[in-house]
């Protein structure tokens, strides 16, 4: 379809991610006209969705609660394999122990109270579901999974949203794509549509409510550099290169509130060779280095900096990647032997993939180019610190150093075992988590905690649900979660426009 100038639209949604594409359907199934606008060419829409790698977190009964979401699965199959439940509970209190008590409540009740449903509606819509093999271990040949991440997206990222396009298609919704939204048009203290660049012209699209679900400021390192610290100007963009704060800009322009934590964001510890930006060419999260816990991580000086088995790496994956990010040159080496090489997750056995590799801890320590003695001070003094205990790393095992700081609090086994194996790595950006103020309908505020009429943001635009930290695969939750319901509200809103007065 195209868009004829001055066309007024009952909906407008910037941005082609996971929360954007979730708010054009829910808006579109609660039957109002929906137009999707992306800055960028078609060809690199999906916005950072694209790039994840699909796992998504949420709470549900038990096992079976899972069946009617994994149904590639034989009867069979699914009886040989062993989740623990996940309560809404569980999934509360983890938001509340990375955040410190920092989350908003009423958001963080919402996401979790409709993680299970959101994913039963984004089956319905098409996506699909699997089983996430970098959750799993083998005992006694039966597959046992860790609670709260056992599920991702079939193909990743990009199964996720190649499934939510196709369903906009099947709805007939209008996608504008090299479309950048530049401002927001207020009338009567109502949003009466945007502003948008479209071959370096500027026009007007009439709407009765625009939905803003285009991402954070992670792409932009003016704004990195001013938020979160000017070390992070040397920052990898993991996704989408057009999330620059543009709609951000925009809310606080029209009176929304900045809510949340600026100054901290999503980070991972990535290859150090990885693309600048995200590359569409490869998807998939395939240069993050997520096995840490497993062996140990030494900067550019040969020595330790963080506690590698303080949690599992869905807990600590966000934080670290900033660690790394404040040692020097920005880089660090994650360094494994011979002991824990087979149980490295799939990425570490990429071509893509930098690995060093060496027959001796002394020529490891040459090959990675850190201070050669005191590295080799760094591993004997931590394997002296190694205690004695059962190593299991599908729990929290307590196998962990003595009288070592940062000690290492679980899954420690003496670095010994010939040939040794490094892998360089740099800090990743994902996304930041400062936004604005929205309320658990998606409604965007302002500076009196009253909506404004016409707006409402979905995905990384909503701040206060993370701070310094957050549980691995929430974020993709949070925008499925609050997308739907942004599309939902964006929708009754607009089916009662002439009636809406300011609240």
């Amino acid at each position: 379809m195209n868009r004829k100038d001055n066309q007024k639209f009952d909906v407008v949604v910037v941005g082609t991610g996971n929360a954007a594409l979730c708010s054009a359907i829910a808006a579109k199934e609660n039957g109002v006209n929906v137009l999707v606008l992306e800055r960028g060419p078609k060809e690199k829409r999906g916005g950072n969705s694209f790039f994840t790698d699909g796992a998504i977190r949420f709470a549900y009964q038990d096992k079976h609660a899972l069946k009617s979401i994994l149904t590639q699965l034989t009867s069979e199959e699914f009886e040989k394999i062993s989740i623990p439940e996940y309560q809404e509970t569980d999934f509360l209190q983890d938001i509340i122990a990375v955040t410190e008590g920092k989350s908003d409540p009423e958001l963080s009740k919402q996401l979790v109270e409709k993680s299970y449903e959101t994913i039963e509606w984004m089956k319905q819509q098409g996506v699909g579901f699997e089983l996430n093999e970098n959750q799993s271990f083998d005992n006694n040949g039966v597959r046992q999974f860790w609670g709260g991440l056992p599920v991702k997206t079939y193909r990743k990222g990009i199964g996720l949203v190649e499934a939510l396009f196709q369903k906009l298609e099947m709805l007939e919704v209008e996608i504008q794509y090299d479309s950048r939204a530049l401002q927001l048009e207020i009338e009567n203290n109502k949003v009466s549509g945007i502003i948008v660049e479209e071959n370096g012209l500027r026009k007007k699209i009439p709407a009765k409510a625009v939905v803003l679900a285009c991402g954070g400021f992670e792409a932009n390192k003016e704004k990195r550099m001013k938020y979160l610290g000017e070390e992070w100007g040397a920052a990898i963009v993991r996704g989408s290169e057009f999330n620059t704060g543009d709609g951000l800009d925009m809310a606080i322009e029209a009176g929304a509130q900045p809510y949340g934590d600026w100054s901290s964001c999503h980070a991972h510890t990535t290859d150090f060779q990885a693309p600048k930006v995200g590359d569409y060419k490869k998807p998939g999260d395939i240069y993050k280095k997520s096995s840490y816990p497993l062996g140990l991580i030494v900067n550019a000086n040969g020595e330790r900096f963080v506690d590698e088995g303080a949690d599992f790496r869905n807990y600590t994956y966000a934080k670290y990647g900033k660690e790394t990010l404040r040692q020097p040159k920005q880089k660090a080496f994650q360094v494994f032997d011979n002991q824990v090489r087979p149980l490295l997750r799939t990425e570490y056995n990429l071509e893509e993939a930098t690995c060093l590799k060496a027959d001796s801890i002394e020529e490891l320590a040459e090959k990675i180019g850190v201070d050669k003695n005191k590295f080799l001070e760094t591993i004997r003094d931590y394997n002296d610190a190694v205690q004695d205990g059962d190593y299991n790393p599908a729990i929290k095992d307590g196998k962990g150093t003595k009288g070592i700081t940062p000690p290492k609090s679980n899954w420690a086994l003496s670095f010994q075992q010939a040939p040794f194996y490094a892998y360089p790595v740099t800090c990743g950006i994902t996304f930041t988590f400062g936004g604005i103020q929205a309320n658990k309908h998606s409604k965007v505020l302002d500076e009196n905690q009253n909506p404004i009429p016409g707006l409402f943001a979905a995905g990384e635009m909503i701040g206060g649900l993370f701070y310094g930290n957050y549980p691995g695969g929430s974020g993709l939750m949070s925008g499925a979660v609050f997308g739907k319901l942004a599309g939902e509200s964006a929708a009754s809103y607009a089916e009662q426009f002439d009636e809406v007065i300011s609240k």
